[in-house]
């Protein structure tokens, strides 16, 4: 991966030390120095962190990634999942792309069964969610507006803002939601 040396170049760009990074990212010194040295890559927190010292974007951290060296992604019937996380006995997320957090956008499918809902969730600034009613009645909660969707509806926002799901009709409800660039 290209990530170390993204970090060094920009770090030697703003005129700061490992020390100065570390201090700034709350990144461990000896992990900034693998990092740096492509020994690892690191959590995506602590990639969102050197971002944040380093005032630049997720996007441009990953940017020098080759896209020759990714894969296409093919998911097809019963393989197309990489991961189900149940929220709780009425709603769960899917990942519909493996290694999403290297990728430009990270796809996943909310599904919400009668009576349930998402869990209040809000991310760091910067990060945008796009929601597409595949199928059901959806109320969103963001901030303190509540907006009723249906099928084919679709809500743009900025994540950083509280927000929630909840299922608004008797049946199950399927939502398309796709966080850029990506963040659990």
């Amino acid at each position: 991966m290209q990530i170390g040396k993204t970090i060094r170049k920009t770090r030697k760009e703003r005129k700061m030390t490992l020390l100065e990074l570390s201090k700034k990212s709350g990144v461990a010194l000896a992990t900034l120095s693998r990092m740096e040295n492509n020994r690892m890559t690191g959590t995506l927190k602590s990639h969102m962190r050197i971002c944040d010292a380093l005032e630049m974007s997720l996007p441009e951290l990953y940017q020098d990634l080759s896209s020759s060296k990714r894969p296409l992604d093919v998911r097809t019937g019963q393989g197309r999942t990489t991961g189900v996380f149940m929220h709780d006995k009425k709603s769960s997320t899917e990942m519909l792309a493996s290694k999403s957090i290297s990728k430009k956008m990270m796809p996943m499918l909310i599904t919400i069964n009668a009576g349930g809902s998402t869990p209040k969730e809000e991310t760091r600034r910067g990060i945008d969610k796009f929601i597409y009613v595949l199928d059901g009645k959806v109320e969103a909660r963001i901030g303190d507006e509540n907006y009723n969707l249906g099928r084919n509806d679709t809500l743009y926002f900025e994540s950083s803002i509280p927000h929630c799901f909840k299922n608004a009709s008797a049946s199950e409800s399927r939502l398309l939601c796709v966080t850029c660039p990506p963040a659990l």
